[in-house]
């Protein structure tokens, strides 16, 4: 029998790969010095951004934050290259607010909670729509939160003692989350047990809530609006079960539209001579600063998606008319630059209305950025339609949908996913021209920079207020940037 004392009875245990090619060693082997010319290459780009670096760094940490002046900031700094970061400590809050009320003039009380909590509410609000990770109770705990930190921090006995209560509300709400595991939730569930109300009903609550909270004035005029909707809804109910869907959405569309022409007002008044509740009211030149530049943008966005979905279907239909007016409206939009619009807005938009009507600018350049961005995301949702292959809309026939449900369930779901990319990329481009209202007289960011530098204090100031908007502008465009990355992740179907 032949020795095979040299072959090896049990396996080698494994080994770590060599440093060389793993690792953050291995990354930059691979990626910066993987041949001569990529090696000069990312030399020469280090050294690039050392001076860049060199150069910034020393004036972006310039010890000025406490300078009163543009002088103070020259004396402070004695003749070196630095930030004047002084106007950003004093003028912040006009950039955030623009001049609404703060308690500085004799009279007035500080408003500038109202702003702080409609944008916290709007989160709140948005969470269920946008994230379904997020479970029923954590969002009445952050709503009752947001809620309570308002009333507490708002002053006065009344309002702490709610604000105490919502807070308590919140802290009972999360103790039942964190001690309820997902087995005593689902059987919570399927035992019937009563749950907390849908967080959805808040979400669409909230466009009748915010402006109650920016404009101020009574509570019965949202209410009254909101009231519309129910009644519409309501009748849809009733004339559907007897005479179908489309006399339903007839009947539905006439029934609100009468409510809000004729009998809200009558209802607004009655109210408000029962139970008077209201804020005060804050006229819409003192808006500005980014609180204008969301206010536009969140309206421009919220609407223009299902009005854009809308006119998408209208294009792509049979019925001659339809076609030709979605096609005409969105021709002509996309064909008239934006600031041609808000001039349109500004100026020829009253002449339109009944004399002596007082149409305010702010919801004048809400309804043309509005409409603006329904024409471009008109094509992108069309886009994603066009994308679909024909074997979808064949499908829905041989299941026996309608038109509507079919659209609902099978095409128009498909098609959004689709066209992700193109909807963000139109969100950010309507929030970042949101700055053109400067033109017609609203103090956006920019706006307001203009107002700020004519101060002789600020006069000469420029990249500080410019870098500051820019940070600002940046965060909210990359943060909606990388939630479309995240949805493309989620809504992925393929298994690669």
């Amino acid at each position: 029998m032949s020795d095979l004392s040299y072959v090896r009875a049990e396996m080698l245990p494994e080994k770590a790969p060599p440093v060389s090619t793993s690792g953050a060693v291995g990354w930059v082997r691979e990626n910066l010095f993987n041949g001569v010319g990529n090696s000069i290459l990312t030399i020469l780009s280090l050294f690039m951004v050392y001076l860049v670096l060199s150069a910034l760094l020393p004036w972006v940490f310039s010890p000025t934050w406490n300078a009163a002046s543009l002088n103070d900031c020259r004396t402070i700094l004695a003749g070196h290259e630095g930030a004047c970061w002084g106007v950003i400590n004093e003028r912040w809050p006009q950039l955030l607010f623009g001049f609404y009320p703060n308690g500085s003039e004799e009279g007035t009380v500080d408003q500038r909670w109202r702003p702080i909590l409609t944008f916290v509410l709007l989160f709140v609000a948005v969470i269920p729509v946008l994230f379904n990770m997020i479970s029923r109770r954590m969002n009445w705990v952050l709503l009752l939160g947001a809620l309570g930190i308002a009333f507490v921090t708002r002053g006065g006995v009344l309002t702490m003692i709610i604000g105490v209560a919502l807070l308590a509300g919140a802290a009972y709400v999360a103790f039942q989350l964190f001690n309820t595991n997902k087995v005593d939730r689902a059987e919570e569930i399927a035992s019937g047990a009563k749950r907390l109300p849908n967080p959805l009903i808040f979400s669409a609550v909230f466009p009748f809530l915010a402006p109650w909270l920016l404009w101020g004035g009574s509570i019965w005029g949202p209410i009254g609006a909101l009231l519309g909707f129910v009644i519409g809804a309501l009748v849809f109910r009733a004339v559907t079960a007897v005479a179908g869907s489309l006399m339903g959405i007839i009947a539905a569309v006439l029934s609100a539209v009468i409510w809000w022409l004729f009998l809200m007002g009558g209802f607004a008044w009655a109210m408000e001579s029962i139970i008077s509740l209201g804020l005060e009211p804050v006229e819409s030149r003192k808006f500005g600063g980014f609180m204008l530049s969301i206010t536009i943008g969140v309206v421009a966005i919220g609407c223009s998606l299902p009005i854009g979905i809308v006119l998408a279907l209208g294009r792509q239909s049979d019925l001659m008319i339809v076609k030709s007016l979605c096609v005409g409206f969105i021709e002509f939009i996309r064909g008239v630059p934006l600031i041609t619009l808000l001039f349109v807005a500004s100026t020829l938009l009253n002449i339109f209305m009944p004399p002596g009507s007082n149409f305010d600018i702010i919801v004048r350049v809400l309804i043309m950025v509005t409409l603006f961005a329904s024409a471009y995301m008109a094509e992108v949702v069309r886009g994603g339609l066009a994308a679909l292959p024909k074997g979808q809309y064949e499908a829905a026939d041989a299941l026996g949908l309608d038109y509507w449900k079919a659209q609902r369930l099978i095409i128009m779901p498909q098609a959004l996913k689709i066209s992700i990319p193109g909807i963000v990329s139109t969100f950010i481009g309507v929030f970042k021209d949101t700055t053109l209202v400067s033109i017609i007289g609203l103090l956006d960011p920019l706006g307001l920079s203009n107002a700020i530098r004519a101060d002789a204090n600020w006069n000469g100031v420029v990249w500080e207020l410019y870098g500051f908007i820019a940070l600002m502008f940046f965060v909210f465009c990359f943060s909606m940037s990388r939630y479309s990355m995240y949805l493309e992740r989620k809504l992925r179907t393929d298994h690669h």
